[in-house]
């Protein structure tokens, strides 16, 4: 029995082939086209990487500046002994025994943990609660650091951080429906080069970036041509 599709996907049907891939900028447009939903979606780039998922060594993150920023309100945590100076710095919640407390108890209401390097000594307890949810503070990503007020502006503006799964794929948000395909196109440059680095040091041959295809969060995916990214 043939499979039945929404109305969304076959309206999107009518705008392009998703068996196609396409250039980068026409691809962006192509998603620019495909029916609205009624909230601004979120634009993610996805990647599937020919990396050893199986290897530690093999682990891809890290982290980006977006051009245009993401467009998505940012809720700051800070770990610190002075949370006053972090509150002052634009940081949502900040404390250390006390938020800790919090979120031993079920609390997880921010989207990004920033810590000191002295709070992370204590702050190391949580990694089985905040590793799984991708909330740990991490010096790799630029959240652990003794410049909260540059740590917090950084991520405000837009700094996503990305991280492989267990499958070897990767998701990134590069923005919202509501931006321009200038800016959206922007900011799927600065992710392709940030994933493009991130390449393990112990991955030999083969293609490092497979194939990489852009969506919002109510549309069917488009392919990007693999012109755009076989540098990588």
């Amino acid at each position: 029995m043939p499979r039945k599709h929404s109305k969304r996907y076959n309206s999107a049907l009518k705008v392009a082939d998703l068996t196609t891939a396409y250039p980068l900028k026409e691809a962006v447009d192509i998603l620019a086209k495909f029916p609205k939903a009624k909230f601004d979606e979120t634009i993610e780039l996805s990647f599937s990487l020919g990396v050893d998922a199986t290897s530690g060594e093999q682990n891809v993150r890290g982290t980006t500046p977006l051009p245009n920023g993401s467009g998505k309100k940012v809720r700051v945590l800070v770990f610190t002994a002075d949370p006053e100076k972090a509150l002052a710095a634009g940081a949502d919640f900040a404390g250390l025994q006390d938020m800790m407390a919090k979120i031993t108890e079920g609390w997880l209401d921010f989207d990004v943990a920033i810590a000191t390097t002295e709070a992370m000594k204590t702050v190391r307890t949580l990694a089985r609660v905040l590793g799984p949810k991708g909330l740990m503070p991490n010096p790799k990503s630029g959240t652990v650091t003794d410049d909260i007020p540059a740590g917090i502006k950084a991520v405000k503006a837009g700094r996503v951080e990305f991280k492989m799964d267990k499958t070897a794929n990767l998701g990134v948000g590069v923005g919202k429906r509501s931006f321009t395909p200038a800016q959206i196109l922007e900011n799927v440059h600065a992710v392709m080069e940030a994933v493009g680095k991130a390449k393990p040091n112990t991955f030999k041959g083969g293609q490092f970036i497979k194939s990489v295809s852009i969506s919002s969060s109510m549309s069917p995916a488009v392919r990007v041509a693999s012109t755009e990214f076989s540098k990588y």
